[in-house]
């Protein structure tokens, strides 16, 4: 057959089609999704979360139903922002290689993703988001919980996603879905511009059908790329590394995004180079690794600060460089530092002037290692942060040590139990509150992926509905949410979903009757502790009179969990292995007190800009302005 003959024999042959709803149509897209990375394939969307309304029960719900579950498992949600929460956790745990989506109605239903799809973009991890919509067709006009604007006719609700989402469309036509899920997928498996995702789907749009094309139903395969460094930038962050003196690696997120751990290892190893971690890179090294110096920032070590305030060349592998992990820009200090931003986006590789090396954090390590060969800090160097370590470890012995059965626990103490009860197996999940920093300060990582604390939005009401997604995607492990009082209160919902599909996550709730994080911050800035605590109303009008007669473990029993009360050291000791045993999902509740000066956490190791009052009639606003006016004067901008 000749290429003309074969051209028109294509023309003669119809395009098979099949007639589906979009939403039946979407559905069926999605389960045929994969990513593949070193070799690996992984299902891309593993699950849809729900909660139905009459913007997406006759669309959305009818096609999972009729697509039963083993062509998309449906999960049940009672929040919306907490079912995206549930998709987040399930995909970082995932390495980002697969990811859940969540479906909601119009009105509330999907505004309420909006706190959930901020924190998914702004850590980078992905998630699909298909939020009901009002009709495309207007019939009437407006609909139940439609949002009118007067000038301008095609604005919904579901627009305040836009700023928050990576990639938007809103599908007002059948055949506009398909380049619209082809561009949403693209974008969920881009490890540069991932995120959440949003389709924003008319109600009747959803229900209509439409003739497909049966190519847009094959598997798909989505490669995550590994992008190599530049030959020309590598060898200029060579002569960087090979011509400093105290040189310090900033470990980020990116390096567990990447499964870059054992590169950094062999990396630091080799080089001798210490190894720093913010929040999200955390466990990168193993906190027993000899180059591992702790968290670095406001919530770092005295250890990693130290070494960071004399560094003269920073290499940032994999972090975006927040306030947190640069005091505020006061952190480097030495007046010829360097920076060397190791990043696989531009955009974070180019942050305090620095010297980029655009790649795969894994790929990147891997050829700047065999790049400067033969190179390594001096042992002067070397030996002192090694001595810094052991010191800070000896400070860490002291907080968390109980040594008196019979005594409440301080915070730290709790951490401290629960250290010496877990191991590689078990993952530790925060956000909020006092907890991450004594946590990136005192806890000891023994797994790449067990330190798990989302700082990017620190988001109360993360960790329960967070813990649900990762126990699904690391099934027979022990999670842990670790929650106070004032995040539980925020999102306690998912409970039922959790005892609903019997998902033993192990909840650890620590009662300290308020906001103590922000009340010791308010103390620090001079607001003194305004509006922070659970207390009664006094006299005066301030809230200053007896704790509140809240019983946060009775509301946990009440939503199906079992419930274990600690009143002590000893207690909590057998609590926590009691949790760790069950194979159901388990709450240990403790109040814990405050700790006194010997016996708590060191302090934060550098500053932190919280703007104080500039004019004030009152003396701990002055005063605390006066500190801030001293600390923000070493505030630097690195050109």
């Amino acid at each position: 057959m000749t290429p003309k003959q074969e051209k028109q024999d294509q023309k003669q042959t119809p395009t098979q089609t099949v007639r589906l709803t979009v939403a039946q149509a979407l559905v069926r897209f999605l389960a045929r999704q994969y990513t593949e990375r070193d070799d690996r394939r992984h299902r891309l969307i593993a699950a849809t979360w729900g909660i139905f309304g009459h913007g997406n029960v006759a669309g959305i719900g009818q096609a999972l139903l009729e697509s039963g579950r083993g062509e998309m498992p449906f999960l049940q949600g009672r929040n919306e922002q907490a079912m995206v929460h549930a998709a987040v956790g399930y995909a970082r745990q995932s390495g980002r290689l697969s990811a859940h989506a969540v479906t909601t109605s119009i009105g509330p239903g999907a505004t309420n993703l909006v706190t959930g799809a901020a924190l998914a973009t702004i850590n980078r991890i992905p998630v699909l988001l298909l939020p009901g919509d009002a009709f495309a067709t207007r019939p009437a006009d407006p609909v139940l919980q439609q949002l009118e604007v007067p000038h301008a006719g095609d604005v919904s609700v579901n627009d305040t996603l836009r700023p928050v989402s990576r990639y938007f469309d809103r599908i007002t036509r059948p055949e506009a879905l398909i380049p619209a899920a082809l561009q949403a997928v693209r974008v969920l498996t881009d490890p540069v511009s991932t995120g959440a995702v949003t389709l924003a789907l008319p109600q009747d749009v959803q229900a209509e059908a439409y003739d497909w094309p049966e190519e847009f139903f094959a598997e798909r395969v989505w490669g995550v790329r590994r992008p190599r460094p530049d030959r020309t930038e590598l060898a200029a962050a060579a002569r960087a590394v090979r011509g400093s003196a105290r040189p310090l690696i900033i470990a980020g997120g990116g390096i567990r995004h990447s499964a870059a751990g054992a590169a950094l290892a062999e990396f630091a190893a080799a080089t001798g180079i210490p190894v720093a971690s913010t929040q999200a890179g955390k466990g990168a090294l193993p906190w027993d690794h000899p180059a591992d110096v702790g968290g670095i920032g406001h919530t770092g070590t005295a250890t990693a600060d130290a070494l960071a305030r004399e560094a003269d060349l920073v290499i940032a592998a994999g972090t975006r460089l927040t306030d947190f992990t640069t005091a505020s820009a006061t952190l480097f200090q030495h007046p010829g530092v360097r920076f060397l931003g190791l990043n696989l986006d531009p955009y974070d590789a180019h942050k305090l002037a620095a010297r980029p090396l655009v790649c795969d954090a894994r790929a990147g390590l891997e050829e700047l290692r065999a790049e400067v060969a033969g190179y390594r800090v001096d042992p002067s160097y070397e030996a002192a942060y090694k001595e810094g370590k052991r010191a800070w470890e000896r400070l860490v012995d002291g907080a968390c040590a109980a040594p008196d059965e019979d005594s409440v626990p301080t915070q730290a103490q709790v951490l401290g139990l629960l250290d010496g009860l877990v191991d590689g197996d078990d993952i530790l999940i925060n956000a909020a509150g006092s907890l991450p920093g004594d946590l990136h300060k005192l806890w000891r990582a023994r797994s790449a992926d067990q330190y798990h604390v989302e700082y990017g939005y620190s988001c109360m009401g993360y960790e329960i509905p967070a813990a649900i997604g990762t126990a699904l995607a690391a099934p027979g492990r022990p999670v842990w949410a670790l929650v106070g009082d004032g995040t539980y209160l925020m999102n306690p919902t998912e409970i039922v979903t959790a005892v609903q599909e019997g998902i033993p996550v192990r909840l650890v709730i620590l009662d300290n009757h308020g906001y103590a994080s922000i009340g010791g911050l308010s103390e620090a800035v001079g607001a003194e502790g305004f509006g922070t605590a659970y207390r009664f109303r006094a006299v005066d009008g301030s809230y200053t009179g007896a704790p509140l007669p809240l019983d946060l473990a009775a509301n946990a029993a009440s939503l199906g969990m079992a419930v274990i009360r600690a009143h002590t050291v000893g207690d909590l000791r057998k609590a926590l292995a009691q949790a760790r045993a069950a194979d159901r999902p388990t709450c240990v509740y403790a109040q814990t007190r405050t700790p006194d000066t010997v016996s708590g956490p060191p302090p934060a190791q550098a500053w932190w800009d919280v703007p104080v009052a500039e004019t004030a009639t009152r003396a701990s606003a002055a005063q605390a302005r006066e500190e801030y006016d001293r600390q923000a004067a070493q505030r630097r901008r690195h050109l």
